[in-house]
């Protein structure tokens, strides 16, 4: 249990701290953190909780992240379900609260026919400058994959763990840094289902996307490490 409260409250602080800044910080004119700062604070949250509760849980915070582990040989068959329904939970309970928030501004509302609405994903309209389903795929498909070798590359035992924290954060800021244009970046399926919930319309009915694409990505790149880049004779 220890694990999957971590699992809920590393999700939830990404949720929160994310999404958090696009909804709250990004667009104040003048003052607005913008792309950038929202990129880093993605990356913020996964680095702070990777320290606090990685220890406990392995800091997945991430279903994609849990699949990606599970496919390169790190991570048991019978924790998967548990450890993914604890990061829905999470994120969904930081969506709420994200939620309360924004209601005690005046004139709050979700319009939901409008790319990003609430920090959701989308493709084609609902892709803030307007990428295809193709393009959100490969893009989805192509980061996670890449989040997963660098995670499992910085939490090899060969590897110097103490940095694994700050090299994982920052590729989840690189990562933000290439893709908010194309889908508002998900390469996390609680992230993009915590949000979608609220939102309705269709961009939940386009979450599907967000889901599937990222998941292929981490067990390709579970299997790719796992194939290919891990070293055997030393395992």
């Amino acid at each position: 249990m220890k694990k999957l409260f971590a699992e809920f409250f590393g999700t939830f602080w990404l949720v929160f701290g994310g999404c958090g800044s696009a909804l709250f910080a990004a667009g104040i004119p003048n003052l607005g953190i913008g792309f950038a700062g929202v990129a880093l604070a993605f990356g913020l949250t996964v680095l702070t909780m990777a320290y606090a509760v990685g220890h406990i849980s392995g800091g997945h915070f991430n279903p994609a992240v849990s699949f990606g582990l599970w496919a390169g040989g790190r991570f048991s068959t019978k924790d998967l379900v548990p450890y993914i329904i604890a990061q829905c939970v999470g994120a969904i309970a930081a969506a709420g609260t994200l939620y309360t928030i924004a209601s005690g501004k005046a004139g709050f509302m979700i319009d939901n026919t409008k790319a990003g609405a609430f920090a959701s994903n989308g493709f084609g309209a609902f892709s803030p400058d307007g990428y295809s389903m193709q393009a959100a795929f490969i893009t989805e498909f192509v980061l996670t994959l890449f989040f997963l070798l660098v995670i499992l590359g910085a939490t090899d035992k060969f590897a110097n763990g103490k940095f694994a924290g700050v090299a994982i954060g920052l590729a989840l800021t690189l990562i933000h840094l290439i893709s908010i244009p194309i889908t508002n970046t998900s390469v996390n399926p609680a992230r993009s289902l915590s949000q979608a919930i609220f939102v309705g319309g269709e961009p939940l009915g386009q979450v599907w996307l967000f889901w599937v694409a990222p998941i292929l990505g981490a067990i390709a790149a579970g299997f790719i490490y796992k194939n290919l880049l891990q070293n055997h004779s030393e395992a």
